[in-house]
Parts: C-alpha cells; structure tokens; sequence
C-alpha cells in the first residue's frame, strides 16, 4: 500500500465523509474514492459502509486503521527527522502559547535559534481547548500559560511575563465610558471561559466569585479567542484578559478597561517532567538569564 493511499484511509476513517477528507487532502473525492476502492480490492474485503447519507468503517476497516495508525505515525516521524537532518537539525522544540504575546517574547526565541540552531523551535497558538491534555499527549513539548498550575507530573519552569489585567466590553455597553473597572462589578455581568478548565486553573484567570462572594456568571464557552472576541463584541459578554491584548488585538468595536484591583497574571513555561530533555532545559535557562517581561 503506497503512503499516500495510506494517509487517504486514515483521513477518511477520521471524517467519516468523503467531501471534508477530499479537502482535507487537497485531492479531489474522485481521488478518495479510487484510493479506497484500490485497497478494498487488495484486502479482498469492504473497508467502508457507505450510504448516501452515512460512511462507516466496517469491521475490518476497523482493524486495519488500527493497525496502520501507529505504523504511519512513525513513518511520518521518521520522514520529518530525516528533512530536520538534512539540515544539519538535530531535533525539534515545540512550544505552545496561551497568551497572545508572541511578538513581546520574540527575544527569547532569537536567542534560543542563535545559540542552537542543531534545534528547530517551534512556536504555535493554542486554541483554547484541552491545552493540559495536549501537552500530556505529546502534542507539544513546552506549554507557555498563566499560573499557577499544580498538575502532579508537570514541571512549572520559569516566567516569561507578567501583565495586568483588563476588561473588554463592546463599545456601545454600559461600561464603555469607564475609566476603570472593579473585580465586584463583574457579578453584574456575563462571562465566559474554554470548556473542561481545571477548576483552580479557571479561577487563577477568572475568580468564580467577587470579593463579596457574589457569583461571577458564565456563559457559554469558547474553543477560540475569535469566538472569545466577537462574542464581546457583540455585546453577548464581558471578559477580562491580560493587559498585552490591547497592543496586539486592536478593534474599534472593543474598549478595553483596566481592572485596579486583579491580580496581574504570570505566564510561565510548563512540560511534563518525564519528557524533560535538554532543548527544554536550553530554553528555560534562556527566559532565567532574560528574565521576566512585565507589562
């Protein structure tokens, strides 16, 4: 089986749908189709059920996306290793970022790139969904998030900012004109949050209750900081964040209001403890000598 008809099963047993496979793969579905049809005739067995409204793995089809899932995935590992070697690159760091601030830390990953360039670094925004859950299941080997976070088989490496904290609120809502903002006044509004935040983690960003104790609302939650801002914008609710939003995320719709008395948030660099390696070690010794922004 050729590894491209490979790739083809395993988006299709993934979607479940020929359309979203085919332009997931940038093929047209006539290509998905042959593909599928090539290796069913190989195996000698249906790979699929297919309706017109429904696509299903049989059994078999089952078993060998099993099988191939593992094979595959360190086919592709093995591939991209060879194009890093290549290059004279020796490995690969990929580090996930919760705030929005690349720009603002860009001093770390120039100094990192220049003292270890046998080392691709590789910085990616996070979506707001499972950030823990894909840090433990190698999805990225460096989380950068707020503190604190007390996850047992994480190791908390040092700060790389610390900001203060603002209110965003739509520019024609009650709260627009304010010059500040207080921490009491966010029970008299909606909020939201990602799905599926550890508790403490939540309240580290967003307290469940005001000084008083009063309730602070949520409302649906968000998976991205698109959904997160327009939903803002619209007026549906406030939010606070971390003060550097206000440079990098500029929207006439928006106003943006200091909180005076919210802790400032701490972003961090996190990885889970067993997967400590020295390109990880390299980069936290980087923010140690730099130190701490604070906005």
């Amino acid at each position: 089986m050729e590894l491209r008809d490979i790739e083809i099963f395993l988006v299709l047993a993934e979607e479940l749908h020929f359309g979203r496979s085919a332009e997931r793969l940038r093929v047209s579905q006539a290509r998905v189709s042959q593909a599928v049809r090539k290796q069913e005739r190989r195996i000698g067995a249906a790979l699929f059920e297919r309706t017109s409204r429904t696509v299903r793995l049989t059994s078999v089809g089952r078993q060998l996306r099993d099988d191939l899932q593992p094979v595959y995935a360190g086919l592709h590992e093995s591939l991209e290793r060879a194009r890093l070697a290549a290059r004279g690159v020796t490995g690969r760091l990929r580090v996930g970022m919760m705030p929005f601030n690349v720009v603002d830390m860009h001093h770390y990953w120039r100094e990192f790139r220049s003292r270890y360039p046998q080392w691709e670094l590789e910085i990616r925004q996070l979506a707001f969904v499972d950030p823990f859950g894909r840090l433990r299941d190698g999805d990225m080997d460096v989380l950068v998030t707020w503190l604190p976070v007390e996850e047992p088989d994480f190791t908390v490496g040092p700060v790389l900012c610390t900001d203060r904290r603002v209110l965003a609120v739509a520019a024609d809502h009650e709260l627009a004109r304010r010059t500040s903002a207080r921490l009491e006044m966010f029970a008299d509004f909606r909020h939201s949050v990602a799905p599926d935040m550890p508790d403490y983690w939540e309240d580290g960003y967003l307290p469940f209750h005001t000084p008083e104790g009063r309730l602070i609302e949520r409302g649906r939650p968000v998976s991205s900081a698109e959904d997160l801002i327009n939903q803002v914008g619209m007026g549906e609710i406030v939010h606070s964040f971390p003060s550097h939003v206000t440079r990098h995320w500029g929207m006439p719709s928006i106003r943006w209001i200091p909180v005076t008395d919210m802790a400032a948030l701490s972003f961090a660099l996190v990885w889970r403890s067993e997967a400590e390696n020295e390109p990880i070690g390299a980069l936290a010794d980087v923010v140690r000598e730099f130190g701490a922004v604070r906005f």
